[in-house]
């Protein structure tokens, strides 16, 4: 399995410290969470069933004419590659490196490429996957630009995958509502934005018949009762998402002002993270480690994604930890 972000619990017994002791940024997931209400008794003692208003409300908030819920995003990205014959796939890197891993295992040839490479020699390959907003470097894609890959690819039969995990707090540049057409895929994230990974719960927007194979390879039941739940409410609570948005451009703003006074100008980063770009990210990483702050760290290229403290008191820390590491 390949390294993730959220490993608190190692990152504490590594140290001989406790979970609570430590502040995370390591994830990318908002700090401010859909305020959860009871889930009633019978989304535990009965099966999921489709019919409980999940794929309208999804359907509603993403602009999507189809979508299927699947077990959170790493789900669809391990079961699209079992959906085509052998293809070359580029993905656009860096980027969450699930995505080159899940089509590798299923034998396909694939490249990690960088944009020159994508806008020269697209016809060389039958299936692009692109990360938009980009994770971890925080790039966004214009959607013209994407629309014109999806079309050449088209020709050929082939397909855009775009994975918009991050693109909630961002919904204009979204593709979702793109997808009547064939060969473009897109992916959604529910636990990002709302607050909540541990629900499982992501959709895959596509043309209904690679929904419905998606479907049959995914099985009966792919997405827990309570998560439908919980989905169906959150999704529709449009109220609640407008000002998730505004709060969370002010804080990733916040946050960016932060690192650049210690001369860690990000070099992107999303309302939900900000990507710093250094050498020294072994050692920065270190330092934040020693003052039980978890950031996301990065070989290639190196840097660390930040994601934002929940609290006054993890942005002070955050501060103060910062201050240490520029005075040394």
């Amino acid at each position: 399995m390949l390294e993730h972000g959220g490993r608190l619990r190692q990152a504490a017994r590594a140290s001989g410290t406790r979970p609570a002791d430590w502040l995370d940024l390591s994830t990318g997931i908002s700090p401010r969470p859909w305020p959860f209400p009871e889930i009633p008794a019978d989304c535990w003692t009965r099966l999921p069933e489709d019919e409980d208003g999940l794929i309208e409300a999804a359907m509603a908030c993403y602009g999507a004419p189809a979508l299927l819920p699947v077990a959170g995003t790493q789900a669809a990205i391990q079961l699209l590659p079992r959906l085509r014959a052998k293809s070359r796939v580029a993905v656009l890197s860096p980027a969450y490196a699930e995505h080159a891993h899940g089509w590798r295992l299923w034998g396909h040839e694939v490249h990690e490429v960088d944009l020159r490479t994508v806008e020269r020699q697209i016809e060389r390959f039958d299936v692009v996957v692109v990360v938009n907003p980009n994770n971890p470097t925080g790039e966004y894609r214009d959607s013209g630009r994407l629309k014109g890959w999806h079309a050449a690819l088209q020709k050929g039969g082939g397909w855009l995958v775009v994975d918009e995990a991050f693109m909630d707090p961002t919904p204009e540049g979204s593709l979702a509502a793109e997808t009547r057409h064939e060969g473009l895929i897109v992916l959604r994230s529910f636990g990002k934005f709302f607050g909540c990974p541990g629900a499982r719960l992501g959709f895959v927007a596509a043309r209904p018949p690679l929904l419905e194979a998606l479907r049959d390879i995914a099985g009966p039941w792919a997405v827990s009762g309570p998560a439908r739940w919980l989905g169906q409410r959150a999704l529709a609570d449009s109220p609640w998402q407008a000002e998730a948005r505004r709060q969370l451009v002010r804080d990733s703003q916040r946050l960016a002002a932060l690192l650049t006074r210690y001369g860690l100008t990000p070099a992107g980063g999303t309302p939900l993270f900000q990507w710093v770009r250094t050498d020294d990210a072994r050692r920065l990483d270190a330092h934040l480690r020693r003052h039980l702050i978890l950031p996301r760290r990065f070989e290639h290229p190196p840097g660390l994604r930040f994601g934002l403290p929940a609290a006054e008191s993890g942005w002070s820390r955050l501060d103060h930890t910062l201050s240490a590491w520029r005075a040394a």
